[in-house]
């Protein structure tokens, strides 16, 4: 709706709650092993934010990079007060704790490793052989030297992978759950904008699909990827990759313009780009429970400023 407030909160789906980031706060609300919802909050200061990384396409870089790193401390933190990971009353040992860090280093590389593999490398590498095979069955070059036709199926086959991932872990109950949350903070922050006063029957009856989303950042970021891939001319498999990789700071921050675009203004061309990234969200998230929105809003009212117009998007 047009006259609705555009606001600039945001959050991310806990285990077991929800966290949500406003202009000077950052909170996290989780509903403990108690029944209990336990509140954390954070005072977030970018005044130290060197001018280099408010400007544009840069900027979606440095907010990626600062989600992700402050969203895995709520995330580790939200299992812990959701019993997720046991605690012990017997110290840890200099070398457990060193082995402990080891391994999670190696498992965080790995899993890098494995994410750019998959996404980066496979399908640069799958197109190479299936063009070969098809220019040696018709005796030319066409699909060697085509670039749309590469940058499309590369691109193509990583929303699909990408695809495929996120229906295989919504059969994980845990995951489930986590997607929840996701719709409970989607609705609270629909409430929020529309001007209604923040309880759960007014948050139950608003959408839980959001222009304004960490998923359809994700979707505009690959199709973004597609034209990108198009305009790469190198067809080594190994070198079109680190070229990607190159790209990739580009990339982020041409989806994080056009998300940032979609969030603030409601018309034919922003309701195209968030059409793939709304569809998506059919699959991240569901519809929360009354305790799983009373989290949401005790998040929410928590980074809320007190002057309103602080928000503004």
């Amino acid at each position: 709706m047009p006259d609705m407030k555009k606001t600039s909160i945001g959050g991310q789906a806990l285990i077991e709650g929800v966290m949500m980031r406003g202009p000077k706060k950052t909170a996290m609300a989780v509903r403990h092993t108690s029944g209990s919802i336990v509140t954390e909050e954070w005072d977030l200061d970018l005044s130290d934010r060197p001018k280099i990384w408010k400007l544009p396409l840069l900027r979606g870089l440095y907010g990626l990079v600062d989600s992700l790193r402050f969203g895995y401390k709520c995330l580790m933190r939200s299992a812990e007060l959701a019993g997720l990971e046991e605690d012990t009353d017997e110290p840890q040992t200099p070398a457990q704790k060193l082995l402990m860090g080891v391994m999670m280093v190696f498992s965080t590389v790995l899993g890098v490793a494995l994410a750019f593999g998959l996404f980066m490398y496979m399908p640069s590498f799958l197109y190479k052989v299936l063009a070969g095979w098809f220019d040696g069955m018709t005796g030319g070059d066409f699909w060697t030297n085509n670039a749309v036709l590469r940058g499309v199926f590369e691109g193509v086959l990583r929303l699909v992978l990408f695809l495929v991932y996120i229906v295989l872990i919504t059969f994980m109950k845990d995951i489930r759950r986590v997607f929840m949350y996701h719709g409970a903070e989607h609705k609270t922050i629909f409430c929020y904008e529309r001007g209604e006063e923040l309880t759960v029957e007014n948050v139950k009856k608003q959408s839980r699909f959001h222009p304004r989303c960490g998923t359809s950042f994700l979707i505009l970021t690959l199709l973004v990827g597609i034209v990108i891939s198009i305009c790469i001319r190198v067809q080594t498999v190994w070198l079109r990759v680190l070229v990607k990789i190159a790209l990739l700071p580009l990339t982020v921050g041409i989806g994080y313009e056009l998300i940032k675009l979609a969030g603030r203004k409601d018309n034919v061309f922003t309701r195209f780009i968030s059409a793939p990234g709304l569809w998506i969200q059919r699959l991240t998230t569901k519809e929360p429970d009354d305790g799983m929105i009373e989290c949401a809003i005790t998040a929410f009212k928590a980074v809320v400023p007190e002057n309103t117009d602080e928000d503004q998007w």
